[in-house]
C-alpha cells in the first residue's frame, strides 16, 4: 500500500547555471517578471551548447534512455548579484541563498529552461544596518514570492486560465 507522500508528484529538479555564456544567452532576453530590486529573465529550451573544439575523431554521443521522463523538462537557474548592487559577500551570498530557496519552492510553476534572477537595484543600507540582518533576509524573501508570483499570474493569462498563482493545486 502507498502512502501519500509517495503519490505526490516529483518536484523537478533545478540545475544550477554556472557557464557564462548561459548568462549572457538568458539575460539577453525579456524581462517575465520584475520588482523594485529583482528581474526574472527566462529562455526557453536547454539545448545543448555546440562543441567548443571539432574533432575528426569518432565522438561518444550519450544515449538517452526511454525511460527517461525528465528529458526536456529540466530548469536551470542563475543569479546574478552584482558587486554595485551588494557591496559585501555575505549580503551578496544571503541574496543568492534567498534566490535559490525561491526558486526551488516555485519550480513547479516554472517552465522548462533558462532562469535567471538579477538584482536590479540595491537594498537601502539605511533601513538594513547588517549585511546579514533577519530583516534584509525577511524582506528579499518576500519581494522574490512577489517576483516568482507574478511571473505565474503572467502564465497563466497566457494560457487563458483564471487559475490562483498562490494555490499550486489550482492549476488549469
Amino acid at each position: 500500500m502507498q502512502t501519500s507522500a509517495t503519490l505526490a508528484a516529483p518536484t523537478p529538479v533545478l540545475l544550477w547555471m554556472v557557464r557564462s555564456d548561459d548568462f549572457a544567452r538568458t539575460l539577453r532576453g525579456p524581462v517575465r517578471s520584475a520588482t523594485v530590486h529583482f528581474a526574472l529573465h527566462h529562455l526557453a529550451g536547454i539545448g545543448e551548447p555546440p562543441p567548443a573544439d571539432l574533432s575528426t575523431g569518432p565522438v561518444d554521443i550519450p544515449v538517452q534512455s526511454v525511460d527517461d521522463s525528465s528529458a526536456g523538462t529540466s530548469r536551470v537557474l542563475g543569479a546574478v548579484v552584482p558587486k554595485r548592487h551588494a557591496r559585501r559577500a555575505v549580503t551578496r551570498s544571503l541574496i543568492k541563498r534567498q534566490i535559490r530557496d525561491a526558486a526551488h519552492r516555485h519550480a513547479m510553476r516554472l517552465a522548462s529552461g533558462r532562469w535567471v534572477v538579477r538584482l536590479r537595484a540595491p537594498f537601502d543600507r539605511a533601513q538594513f544596518h547588517s549585511a546579514a540582518s533577519t530583516a534584509l533576509k525577511r524582506a528579499a524573501r518576500a519581494e522574490l514570492e512577489v517576483l516568482f508570483g507574478q511571473d505565474a499570474l503572467l502564465r497563466s493569462r497566457r494560457a487563458g486560465s483564471h487559475a490562483d498563482p498562490t494555490n499550486p493545486g489550482d492549476r488549469a
